[in-house]
């Protein structure tokens, strides 16, 4: 059930923070600010992670190889280079890649 509903697009959410943060894009209020470079953020975890580009911090660290990431997302992205999973196929000649940016490169 999701009884929040956006009354600019009609989107419905489950949850009314939800649809908080929702509401942000179309009033483009972003109140999360970085203080030592002052851009800013829709949400507190995107001020989060922005924090990292300052401080250096990479919580994110691969068991394989010891490598780390200030994103969970380029963790991901790295642990295919392991597994040799490729996500992305070419519909063109059937090649796949681990990243899309290597598909639309190719």
């Amino acid at each position: 059930e999701k009884p929040f509903r956006c009354g600019d697009c009609g989107k419905s959410f489950s949850q009314s923070s939800h649809l908080v943060q929702h509401l942000r894009i179309h009033s483009g209020e972003k109140p999360f600010a970085c203080s030592d470079c002052g851009k800013s953020f829709r949400q507190s975890s995107s001020l989060a992670q922005h924090l990292r580009t300052h401080s250096g911090e990479r919580p994110f660290r691969c068991n394989d190889c010891g490598k780390s990431f200030s994103q969970s997302s380029h963790l991901t992205l790295h642990l295919r280079s392991h597994t040799g999973e490729k996500l992305h196929c070419c519909r063109e000649c059937g090649q796949s890649f681990s990243q899309s940016s290597n598909l639309t490169q190719h």
